[in-house]
């Protein structure tokens, strides 16, 4: 899943390390889910979302994820 996490994260010059600590996380799961290789839970991407002050739809891009 792609998703707009390193570009948020550069636009506010914050490390992954920084990010990681914030959400309550990793840095190697931000650096996995940055790179594609790790879908983040719903609750990490709701806290990943908030914490950038956005909604999760406009973090991640959900455009790949089949519909029912």
């Amino acid at each position: 899943m792609k998703t707009r996490i390193k570009e948020l994260r550069k636009e506010r010059k914050l490390s992954q390390e920084e990010l990681a600590f914030a959400v309550g996380t990793t840095r190697q799961t931000i650096t996995s889910i940055e790179v594609g290789k790790y879908t983040a839970s719903l609750v990490l991407a709701y806290k990943i979302a908030k914490y950038f002050g956005l909604r999760i739809e406009e973090v991640f891009d959900f455009s790949e994820v089949e519909e029912f």
